[in-house]
């Protein structure tokens, strides 16, 4: 067996059987994700949410999956039918795309490559590319505002993302993930994070990511009293499937990169307990439990205020941020404690 495995054949029945365990994961997840999501929300509101399909509810996601995928695709008249139905494929596979170099555990990752943070980029980066193509081919001006909407709020909230990054990428002289983690690993649990260092950077990390996936109060391509659905108001059945799949698929990238840059991935958050995958699970289903209150309890900002935060306020302060975390590690201020990779992070 071992030297099946060996051969080209068995390698890529090896890479293949990974990527369906990466897949069937992040699937079998967002099944429980948004119906967490749905339960939060409705507790919030005090009423009781999904309670209907299975124990407890559990089985609607499936129950309003299969009734996506049963419906008929409804294609506007003047649509451009290629584009149409590229624009879905491509929003959902550029987002699962980006997990396959996000570890869980030492050594539990698909593609361990040294610019990680460089490929997690490029792949969200491009997800805008289905955003307005969905716009643009449904041949309809509320998707094409939306769209357009949307591709000015997430290229925007991206510059501050990569800036706060930048940060995190100099103290540990490295964008490979598996190392950043490793850098935060230390005697005293989670105060060696980098939570502590980057401290103000946190909150502006999660607000970035919530206008860079859609999400409420930053949910301006999608607001129903002025675009009904915004960018995919047009489609139905599998394809408006996809397009929500790719999107909570986003934010559940959005969590796992909040685990591993500042929260120290899978590392224990108290000395002396084991390390593993369950530690990394735990904080990203914590993160995601944030997005969801956010999206309760905070109202909705006008979209002039939305892209006066992200280039007036989070540009200035991430770019300041880039020079003073520089300054710190180029003199190892507090023993290294912005230098990790002078300390042997």
């Amino acid at each position: 067996m071992t030297d099946f495995f060996s051969t080209t054949l068995g390698m890529a029945v090896l890479v293949a059987a990974q990527s369906l365990l990466v897949v069937g994961f992040v699937m079998i997840s967002m099944l429980f994700l948004v119906y967490g999501d749905r339960k939060i929300w409705a507790a919030v509101q005090m009423r009781r949410g999904p309670n209907v399909v299975g124990p407890w509810g559990l089985l609607q996601t499936v129950a309003d999956a299969l009734k996506y995928v049963l419906k008929e695709i409804v294609i506007p008249a003047g649509a451009d039918r290629p584009v149409y139905f590229l624009a879905p494929m491509l929003s959902f596979v550029l987002a699962m795309m980006a997990w396959a170099v996000i570890p869980f555990n030492s050594g539990w990752v698909l593609a361990n490559i040294n610019v990680a943070i460089l490929f997690v980029f490029a792949m969200s980066s491009l997800e805008v590319y289905g955003v307005i193509m969905g716009g643009w081919a449904s041949n309809s001006k509320y998707p094409f505002l939306g769209s357009l909407r949307s591709a000015a709020q997430m290229i925007s909230y991206e510059v501050s993302l990569g800036l706060i990054i930048i940060g995190i990428i100099i103290s540990t002289g490295s964008m490979n993930f598996s190392a950043i983690v490793e850098a935060q690993r230390g005697d005293f649990g989670l105060f060696n994070w980098y939570w502590l260092p980057h401290l103000p950077m946190v909150a502006l990390f999660f607000i970035s990511a919530l206008a860079e996936t859609n999400r409420p109060p930053f949910d301006l391509p999608e607001a129903e009293s002025e675009l009904v659905a915004g960018f995919m108001v047009e489609y139905s059945s599998t394809p408006f499937l996809l397009f929500m799949a790719g999107e909570y698929i986003a934010i559940y990238l959005m969590c796992a990169l909040m685990s591993l840059l500042f929260f120290g991935g899978w590392l224990s958050p108290i000395p002396g307990l084991p390390d593993g995958a369950i530690w990394m699970i735990a904080k990203m289903a914590f993160f995601f439990f944030l997005f969801a209150m956010v999206k309760a309890i905070v109202p909705r900002y006008r979209y002039d205020q939305l892209m006066r935060i992200g280039w007036k306020v989070f540009l200035p302060l991430s770019l300041g941020w880039v020079v003073v975390v520089a300054f710190l590690a180029k003199f190892e201020v507090l023993g290294g404690f912005w230098a990790r990779w002078a300390i042997g992070g």
